[in-house]
């Protein structure tokens, strides 16, 4: 079978040695969940490092199957859509965690929150996804908090001592120390979507807008928002709209307005530095760094990195 070029470019870099392996097996697999569900799988959509494909089954319905690695972050997401049960996220039809497919419902009409045109009208409805999904932390769970990510960007500053890509060594400390003071300064832990965006969020006849592909994560809100921030910027006026993201997201969900700008820089520092290949970065990402902070300035009158020290 011939996958796509980029598919294939992103499940060797993320994944190395385990990747390549597990593309050479994917034929195998995608044969072995026609044979067991009785279904036909149609050509994939365009994919990132999850094959992921419509198909029909026997009986005329139409399913999404998802193939992704096994492993602890394939776990994590089938445990997240186990623990939402269906409320704001697609429903699981069946699974299989030895080879790490999951069969979905297929949403119709199923295009993307991108795909709304006024940015505040997305923002809102985004928002009534995530009151649908917001439920209190489970005492019991394999899902991780967010101090894995504090973790992820600890391990790149220890190993970036002067800096990584376009992130300073100073930004790189800064944004360590402001999240080790979020997290541990929650007060209430939520079950998160974990990668919680626009094209994450799906149209359906049924309930109208419905997340998909959850990380699956523990933490605040305020965190699970920030993802959606950073996607679907404008050319233009990028401050402007990043402001009334916030003010929207805050009014709408009653959040902690400071705590949002807060995680929005950090994360961004992090989400940042998972795109850093030689001398290539997501310039859309780093460009959010600086209006987090200028956001923080004239609302609080104080710089970020005070709140750090």
């Amino acid at each position: 079978m011939k996958f796509q070029e980029q598919f294939v470019k992103s499940v060797c870099f993320y994944f190395k040695e385990e990747g390549k392996v597990w593309l050479q097996k994917l034929p195998e697999i995608i044969r072995y969940c026609e044979q067991k569900w009785s279904l036909k799988m149609e050509d994939p959509y365009h994919l990132s490092i999850n094959y992921v494909a419509p198909a029909k089954l026997e009986s005329g319905k139409e399913v999404v199957v998802k193939l992704s690695i096994p492993g602890a972050d394939f776990l994590d997401e089938l445990e997240s859509l186990r623990l939402f049960n269906h409320q704001g996220m697609v429903k699981v039809n069946a699974f299989d965690k030895e080879k790490g497919i999951i069969i979905l419902e297929k949403l119709s009409p199923g295009h993307t929150l991108a795909t709304v045109e006024n940015d505040e009208q997305a923002c809102h409805e985004a928002g009534l996804v995530i009151k649908k999904f917001s439920i209190p932390a489970p005492s019991k769970t394999r899902i991780q908090t967010t101090a894995v990510r504090e973790k992820s960007l600890r391990d790149t500053v220890v190993q970036n001592v002067d800096g990584y890509g376009p992130l300073s060594s100073h930004v790189l400390r800064t944004s360590l120390s402001l999240f080790t003071k979020l997290n541990q300064s929650i007060a209430q832990y939520k079950l998160l979507h974990g990668d919680f965006h626009h094209y994450n969020v799906l149209a359906s006849e049924d309930t109208d807008w419905v997340a998909i592909d959850p990380k699956g994560l523990l933490g605040e809100t305020e965190y699970d928002l920030i993802q959606f921030l950073l996607n679907k910027l404008p050319e233009k006026d990028v401050y402007e709209v990043t402001q009334k993201r916030v003010d929207i997201f805050t009014k709408d969900l009653n959040l902690d307005k400071e705590r949002l700008l807060l995680w929005g820089y950090c994360h961004t520092v992090l989400a940042t530095s998972w795109t850093v290949e030689g001398d290539n970065y997501d310039k859309r990402f780093y460009q959010m760094i600086e209006i987090f902070e200028k956001l923080y300035l004239k609302t609080y009158g104080r710089e970020i990195g005070q709140y750090a020290r």
